[in-house]
């Protein structure tokens, strides 16, 4: 083999490794579907949080997870798959839904990307709410859709509990609003609120995050 192939084949190595253990299989498993905190990992998995400490330790030396510090509280931080961790080893459908619920705070950026592009992929309905609507959708969302021929839905913000119906699955894309609604159910994309830089990049950014987490949980998704 030649030295990329060597490095290629021990980062694979590595990888099988971490995930023939039980417990750090399962975080993998949860962090498929979304962001998850140490402590809420701690409370899914029922174990020490100096235990979880080491399996996460274990799981981010072997390149299948990062992790980065929440926007909200900073002395939190989440989990999150590394980008292409796993492919062609992700398990297959888990969630049954209703319906696809994208939250944030001000229903003005994240959640209706999301929302939009989500109808590209699957046929499961998706809508999208905030916590505290702002009184427009951002125009830098507008833009970004507009560049990647992406069509947001003719809907202004709106406030969750007038859209929050039962069977619908909730996926929080803002870290303000996960930490609000703890004990919702449903995922949580750690996804940073473009919204405070403004810029034509942070948009981007946010639009390739979301695109490329929509893209790994709709395979997962069943329609109920």
């Amino acid at each position: 083999m030649n030295t990329e192939a060597v490095i290629g084949f021990q980062a694979r190595v590595a990888k099988h490794a971490a995930l023939a253990d039980p417990a750090r299989l399962r975080i993998v498993d949860l962090l498929t579907m979304g962001d998850f905190s140490p402590t809420e990992l701690q409370a899914e998995l029922g174990m020490p949080s100096n235990l979880v400490s080491h399996h996460l330790r274990a799981l981010e030396e072997a390149g299948l997870t990062i992790r980065h510090r929440s926007e909200a509280d900073r002395r939190r931080s989440y989990i999150r798959l590394a980008a292409g961790a796993l492919e062609g080893l992700l398990p297959g459908v888990e969630h049954g839904a209703r319906r696809i619920l994208f939250v944030c705070t001000r229903n003005s950026a994240r959640s209706q990307l999301a929302t939009a592009l989500w109808r590209q992929v699957s046929e499961i309905p998706s809508t999208s709410a905030g916590t505290h609507p702002a009184e427009r959708i951002a125009q830098g969302a507008i833009d970004v859709a507009r560049r990647h021929g992406v069509a947001l839905l003719d809907l202004p913000p709106r406030n969750l509990d007038r859209v929050a119906g039962k069977g619908d699955f909730v996926v929080t894309v803002c870290d303000s609003a996960h930490e609000e609604l703890a004990g919702l159910g449903g995922v949580h994309w750690s996804v940073p609120d473009p919204l405070r830089l403004g810029t034509e990049e942070a948009f981007e950014n946010a639009f390739e995050d979301i695109a490329q987490r929509i893209n790994g949980l709709a395979p997962r998704m069943s329609a109920a």
